[in-house]
């Protein structure tokens, strides 16, 4: 069964260093996803924001847009129904757009402290988790309403982030409503075993992200105790087969388990120090040599 399978735009320009690519334009960054065979990818600053206008852009190159990342504040009860309210205007666009996932992640409990350049997240308390569990349920509800997923992204550096954290949100959600996206290189960076937490939770996977890691930069981050975003400036992040972590069995139980779904290749990198393009084509070669993709 072939993958479908994108490339983030991230990897082009940056969505939070801005810095990081800023001079790339949606035509650079859809006109080389494109003359490399990619036929999808997610949504970036760089686009359009008039679905009319990026769905003219998309076409032009012959690609698709699989979804968006979407900030939530769910596990802040005082917050919960103004964040609904905007998270289903995101997901009307995404719906305008013909996506079927909804990128979404609780960025909840960060406290930044600027000056020592570190992010502090705070644990969940229990009335924490049980509106963020509620606000995913009725988020994912008003997907599925559309035909649409809800796919829940854990993340460095957010409430959710650790293997215990990613088992207690699919054990506390309504797995009608609420999937997981997928990400090797955070289920990594969180300290879990990305093979490991797909075999758990592979019933629940209905999107991809691939991306590797280098293991020295990322030993260096945390002893440093300093914030995510150092570390992507470090490079902790890269394509596949250009790090520490083995694709081969994780690609394999994907197609084992009948996933037809998006795998969208990713790496946070500095483009100056990365190029962009021929790093998504590094990994299109590596992921053939390991696994059929087509």
């Amino acid at each position: 069964m072939a993958f479908k399978y994108g490339v983030s735009a991230i990897n082009w320009s940056n969505e939070d260093i801005l810095e990081f690519g800023d001079h790339y334009t949606a035509d650079d960054i859809l006109g080389q996803m494109s003359a490399l065979g990619f036929k999808g990818t997610e949504y970036s600053r760089k686009f359009p924001s008039s679905p009319a206008d990026l769905k003219g852009m998309m076409a032009q190159y012959g690609m698709e847009l699989t979804s968006q990342w979407n900030s939530v504040h769910f596990s802040e009860p005082s917050r919960i129904e103004e964040e609904l309210q905007a998270f289903y205007k995101r997901v009307d666009f995404l719906h305008e757009m013909g996506c079927k996932h909804v990128v979404t992640c609780d960025c909840g409990n960060a406290i930044e402290d600027l000056e020592a350049n570190k992010v502090e997240i705070a644990p969940l308390t229990e009335k924490q988790w049980e509106s963020l569990a509620a606000g995913l349920n009725q988020a994912g509800a008003y997907c599925s309403s559309k035909s649409m997923k809800l796919v829940y992204h854990f993340h460095g550096e957010t409430v959710i982030e650790t293997e215990e954290q990613i088992d207690r949100l699919m054990a506390s959600t309504n797995p009608e409503y609420v999937h997981m996206l997928f990400d090797t290189g955070h289920a990594y960076y969180g300290g879990a075993d990305p093979l490991q937490l797909l075999q758990k939770h592979i019933s629940r996977v209905a999107y991809v992200h691939l991306k590797d890691i280098r293991e020295e930069e990322l030993q260096k981050l945390r002893h440093s105790g300093l914030r995510f975003r150092v570390g992507v400036r470090a490079g902790v992040f890269t394509v596949p087969g250009d790090g520490c972590i083995a694709f081969q069995p994780i690609l394999q139980l994907l197609k084992d388990s009948g996933y037809d779904g998006w795998i969208i290749i990713e790496a946070e990198q500095d483009p100056e120090k990365a190029n962009p393009k021929e790093y998504a084509q590094k990994a299109i070669a590596y992921l053939r040599s390991i696994i059929m993709m087509e």
